[in-house]
């Protein structure tokens, strides 16, 4: 009997995947943990393995094939011997169609015509039809019968300029399910026409599921937590002179330790001495971490992700600098596990390197915080009661304000530039 290989949950928060390469081909034998493809997740591109031993008998999802849901079937296996004509029908859906089928299929040929009785009959997953919310809005509104209608858009998708030359039905009535249950499609804008780019030489790259993911949770931060906003001034000699004084000591260990480093080790020793800013809003619970896990931002080809120092504040320096070069790397070759960049308690983003004065970076939800760090400069800056030169960063705390009080997170910047600025103390 067959046996359907379907398209794995590769991360907890994982939908849906492009299936980026096979790395196996019809008739090639497997065994558990073979390698048999590389999945584009929402974070990175993942190795899928096989669990059980067989031959690949039909490949049934090409590669480079986007949008492919968590449960489709992409493969069948069979045993040696076993024909690959006995394999389950060609691009089963998942489970969730099966009660679609179901139902009536003589019914659904019986009436082709649209009908108050058949809302739907151009789709052909037993979907209702696709249009985007506006043209709903605008159909129900000028009693237009959207089952007549042609879509332009992608994917046949009924879009404003299909309703607006449109007829007036005379029985809306049936429209008012449809006008309720627009709210529940994808919340996605619709890409734009083409009639809506600008008449000027350009390129367009298909978005991966990355940039995606980024545009969608930080949507969803920027709607949903109210950020506040806190920046202090940090004096840095004191911590490049330690810097420069370890980077001496570790030669021998093939360590050398940047200004970011240093910075996540403040950033966690800060999150345990003020525990109110080390904490996470649910609707019902504010939970409140012992341990700080640093999600450090570093940018790859596909977008930003966020690795993290998980412990950071028990590790030592040169520990957490051959982590983060490990971990960085990795992000960036797109080889980083799912427990590697999920979770975490508070970020840091270091943009200093580019000659970045300040900045406010979003949250990343469901953290509570984030560090936006500025270049170190030559300023002037009163020391010991008289005017001088100093190397002084900028740095902004961006603090959900519905778990983290003014007052907290002003502690907290507090804290990072104390320690900043007497690094010693961190080390301790």
């Amino acid at each position: 009997m067959p046996v359907e290989i379907k398209m794995p949950a590769l991360s907890p928060t994982m939908e849906e995947g492009t299936l980026a390469k096979w790395l196996v081909k019809e008739g090639d034998t497997v065994k558990s943990g073979d390698l048999m493809a590389e999945i584009e997740t929402d974070k990175a591109t993942m190795e899928f393995e096989a669990v059980d031993e067989g031959v690949i008998g039909k490949i049934l999802v090409a590669e480079g094939t986007d949008n492919v849901k968590v449960g489709t079937v992409i493969a069948t296996l069979i045993a040696e011997g076993e024909s690959a004509d006995a394999a389950p029908a060609p691009k089963a859906a998942p489970v969730a169609a099966a009660p679609v089928a179901a139902p009536a299929p003589v019914a659904a040929k019986a009436a082709p015509a649209p009908t108050p009785a058949a809302p739907a009959p151009k789709a052909e997953s037993g979907d209702r039809v696709k249009a985007s919310p506006l043209a709903r809005r605008i159909a129900t509104e000028k009693s237009i019968d959207l089952a007549t209608l042609t879509g332009s858009g992608p994917n046949g998708r009924i879009v404003k300029a299909d309703v607006d030359g449109a007829k007036a039905d005379a029985a809306p009535a049936p429209k008012a399910a449809e006008a309720v249950a627009a709210p529940a499609a994808p919340a996605a804008v619709a890409p734009a026409k083409p009639a809506a780019i600008p008449e000027i030489p350009h390129t367009a790259e298909k978005l991966s599921n990355v940039r995606k993911t980024i545009a969608r949770r930080l949507t969803e931060s920027k709607q949903t937590v109210p950020h506040i906003y806190l920046t202090v001034d940090i004096r840095l000699d004191a911590l490049l002179k330690l810097r420069g004084e370890l980077n001496k000591g570790l030669e021998g260990r093939g360590v050398k330790l940047s200004v970011n480093d240093l910075l996540i080790k403040a950033l966690a020793a800060s999150l345990i001495q003020v525990p109110k800013c080390n904490v996470m809003f649910t609707p019902d619970q504010l939970i409140s971490f012992s341990r700080a896990d640093i999600s450090v931002a570093v940018s790859t080809p596909t977008g930003l992700i966020t690795p993290i120092i998980a412990g950071a504040d028990t590790k030592g320096v040169a520990a957490i600098s051959t982590e983060m070069k490990d971990l960085a790397a990795r992000a960036r070759d797109g080889k980083l596990k799912p427990e590697e960049y999920q979770g975490g308690t508070a970020s840091l983003s270091n943009m200093g390197m580019y000659g970045i004065k300040q900045f406010e970076a979003v949250i990343n939800p469901p953290q509570g915080m984030i560090m936006a760090i500025g270049a170190g400069e030559k300023r002037p800056y009163i020391i010991d009661e008289a005017l001088g030169v100093a190397t002084v960063m900028s740095a902004t705390g961006s603090f959900d304000h519905r778990a983290i009080d003014g007052a907290d997170g002003a502690q907290l910047m507090q804290a990072f530039k104390t320690l900043v600025e007497a690094p010693l103390s961190m080390l301790a």
